[in-house]
């Protein structure tokens, strides 16, 4: 296909310089600026509109495959109505613009960017004073890369979400920056790539909803409320990212309600209230949950179960300066779990054959003092050297026969063991995997071989 480069008249450029001059603040809307819509509208199927230098009026619809580039020195003003462009096309790319001063109407989703349409690319965009960023509605295989996302100056819970996957699959969400937004939402989408983006100041780093098989990798999330929740969101994949300072009341790294097939890999979660929270997950019958090898650090709970619950497998997590490692909160025991080889900074055994495994069992046990789990109220002092010392008290002599929260038989005694450890099962999963990739290029050529040596006989 041939592209072809629009530009525009040099009266339409001067114009365009002399609307983007600086004017008092607030005295200004978008009508004084040069509309963007009309260049636009002449655009055909595949061209390219380098837009020159200059603010331009919005609303924008884009209705056909069509390139927008604004080389970093463009801005497109909405004047507070409506989205700032809508993509209403397949095949579409946003590019290296400043968009701004969308609507505020949550029912309408004002946004940054609407995109409507599949095969889209929204990248190197700064895009703020929006209420929502962008928002992606019944699409599928955009790319939404690079783009630096805020919302509007208002409380927590009446901004937009950063970006808001909604029925949408196949997307890639990519090295995105987004502060103070409300949330980033998938809800009812399938198959999402998330990778290498950051989000602090919000409330939701990244919230699942009804989503099932994403891919949420090398991510960072800190200073939100909760860095990493899952709803109802079975078969997802949670990998390399680093959830810090989750703080407050109601502050989660990451949290599980009723979801299944998870894998929680390589996470640092560290800094929070409660790294993580589990409530009735995995909720499927006959699925697991895997959390392996994650740092769980400096948090006020390691792990919060909501209820007595089974099936989910923790190895070689490392438990570390947390003030309580693991806490049921609806019930006795999560000794209905796996832990296997987990290294716990309190744990008191020994290592006699010097193998790195600690010679007995690391149990933890809950006491029957524990005031801040009982009394709502207290949690505020959880923590402090009253309870504290309670707590200590309790455990030196005991009022009633504590309960077993938990066993890890093969505790690590020490973190360089541990990694040792998980070198070699990468190693082993590796060989692995290679044996299955042999094995199966070999029963290919065996199929190949058949199938000629039968076609010779035809």
């Amino acid at each position: 296909m041939i592209y072809r480069v629009i530009f525009v008249s040099l009266l339409f450029f001067s114009s365009a310089i002399l609307a983007s001059l600086p004017a008092d603040k607030g005295s200004h809307s978008a009508s004084t600026y040069p509309p963007l819509q009309p260049l636009v509208d002449k655009l055909k199927k595949g061209d390219v509109l380098v837009i020159p230098p200059g603010t331009y009026a919005g609303p924008v619809v884009v209705k056909q495959p069509v390139t927008l580039d604004g080389q970093g020195k463009v801005t497109i003003d909405s004047g507070g109505k409506g989205s700032v462009i809508v993509l209403k096309t397949n095949g579409a790319e946003i590019k290296n613009l400043h968009l701004t001063n969308s609507g505020s109407y949550h029912n309408d989703l004002d946004a940054g960017v609407q995109v409507r349409g599949d095969f889209n690319v929204v990248k190197d965009n700064v895009i703020d004073n929006c209420l929502f960023g962008i928002d992606l509605q019944k699409s599928k295989n955009n790319v939404v890369k690079r783009n630096t996302i805020s919302s509007k100056d208002e409380k927590l819970g009446m901004r937009g979400d950063s970006i808001r996957l909604w029925y949408s699959f196949d997307n890639k969400i990519t090295d995105n920056i987004m502060n103070n937004v409300r949330d980033m939402v998938v809800w009812y989408s399938k198959n999402n790539i998330i990778h290498h983006n950051i989000s602090h100041g919000g409330r939701y780093g990244l919230h699942f909803m009804y989503a099932q098989y994403n891919d949420v990798q090398y991510n960072e999330y800190y200073n939100n409320s909760v860095g990493i929740f899952l709803m109802y969101s079975d078969g997802v994949v949670i990998k390399n990212n680093i959830i810090s300072h989750a703080t407050g009341a109601a502050g989660i790294g990451i949290g599980f309600k009723e979801t299944s097939d998870i894998k929680v890999e390589n996470n640092k979660i560290v800094f929070s209230s409660t790294a993580l929270s589990i409530d009735v997950s995995p909720y499927q019958p006959g699925t697991t949950n895997y959390f392996i090898n994650n740092l769980i650090a400096f948090n006020g709970i390691g792990i919060r179960f909501l209820a007595d619950w089974k099936d989910n497998i923790f190895k070689r997590n490392q438990f570390k300066a947390n003030i309580t490692q693991v806490v049921v909160s609806g019930g006795k025991t999560a000794n209905r779990n796996v832990w296997e080889g987990n290294y716990w900074d309190d744990y008191e055994g020994f290592d006699e054959d010097k193998n790195g495994i600690g010679d007995t069992p690391h149990d933890i046990y809950a006491y029957s003092d524990r005031l801040w789990q009982d009394v709502e109220g207290a949690q505020f002092y959880k923590g402090s050297a009253v309870l504290e010392l309670i707590d200590f008290l309790e455990k030196l002599a005991p009022f009633s026969e504590p309960d077993l929260i938990l066993r890890d038989k093969k505790p690590f005694m020490n973190v360089s063991s541990l990694e040792k450890e998980e070198k070699s099962a990468e190693s082993k999963l590796k060989k692995n995997n290679q044996e299955n990739q042999n094995r199966n290029e070999t029963e290919l050529e065996k199929r190949l071989k058949g199938y000629l040596h039968e076609s010779s006989y035809k």
